[in-house]
């Protein structure tokens, strides 16, 4: 499918939620990497795909968001990232077959920080790049930057998924840092963040995972003053608790979808979960989405 960037500008969509920790949920060992469930535990990828479909999203993303290179080898992962990432692509694909969803391809953070030198453009431009065509031959509709906080890095990533693929690129960073937590781990204001990602060349521009999504609402409004792409925001359902080694995420669905309205005020176009969210966090979200969809098409008909 192709994405329609002036509709999605004017309009609001509803994204998945969380992955790892729905599979692990689901009965994914917590000492298995969740990225390797596409290749020993396919069923369980497949069937959270079709879920997350069944409760109203329509943009799915991809089981691998550490599949790079260095992320696996620093876990012992015989497999190649082409594997895993195409495995991840078709999974989502079937997943959501029928159902008018996109596909879009997760790519996390290197683990690398450049800043510091512990890789070069040249292998972090390679890593990436890597991933992203493997996931466009997996059949991705759109390559997905998620939960970044170096700025640079980021950038990099942009360039290097949208020069193999031609696909369309999200690029979203993870902020939980300053006063009002507009800022990045490695300290990138929203403002900045989305001038910067606009430079580069990304088509949606947006944030994710973070401290929750009852903080995230500085961060939206920053991005949506300073760019004029759509915006993605997929915010964390607060703040884990560690039971058994295993975290668990207290916020409610009702909790969850209860600031949703504010977010889509306040700019949002594409809206879903991150860490801590699952299904029932989506149907509700999509839901009131529906909602307020069914308002306006009423008050343009008086």
């Amino acid at each position: 499918m192709k994405l329609d960037l002036e509709e999605l500008r004017a309009t609001v969509s509803v994204a998945d939620g969380g992955w790892s920790t729905q599979l692990q949920m689901r009965g994914l060992p917590l000492d298995v990497m969740p990225e390797t469930a596409n290749l020993t535990h396919p069923q369980l990828v497949t069937a959270l795909a079709r879920e997350y479909l069944a409760a109203g999203a329509r943009f799915v993303t991809t089981n691998t968001f550490s599949a790079n290179r260095f992320a696996l080898e620093q876990r012992g992962v015989d497999a190649s990232p082409a594997e895993i990432n195409q495995a991840g692509a078709r999974l989502a694909r079937e997943g959501v077959a029928g159902g008018g969803a996109l596909v879009v391809g997760s790519i996390g953070p290197s683990g690398k920080i450049l800043a510091v030198r512990e890789a070069s453009e040249e292998q972090l431009t390679e890593v990436f790049a890597e991933q992203a065509r493997a996931l466009a031959e997996g059949g991705a509709d759109a390559i997905l930057l998620e939960t970044f906080s170096e700025l640079a890095e980021v950038a990099l990533a942009v360039r290097a998924a949208k020069d193999v693929t031609g696909l369309p690129v999200i690029a979203s960073l993870s902020f939980d840092s300053g006063p009002q937590r507009t800022r990045t781990m490695m300290g990138v204001p929203a403002d900045e963040g989305a001038a910067t990602l606009e430079e580069a060349g990304a088509d949606i521009i947006g944030c994710n995972c973070g401290s929750g999504i009852a903080h995230i609402l500085p961060v939206v409004v920053a991005l949506r003053a300073n760019m004029d792409r759509p915006l993605w925001v997929k915010p964390n359902a607060g703040l884990p608790e560690l039971e058994e080694g295993r975290a668990v995420y207290r916020q409610t669905p009702e909790d969850f979808a209860a600031h949703v309205p504010t977010l889509i005020e306040a700019g949002a176009n594409i809206i879903g979960g991150c860490c801590g969210t699952g299904p029932e966090h989506i149907r509700r979200l999509a839901a009131l989405v529906a909602s307020r969809e069914r308002a306006a098409r009423r008050g343009r008909s008086n």
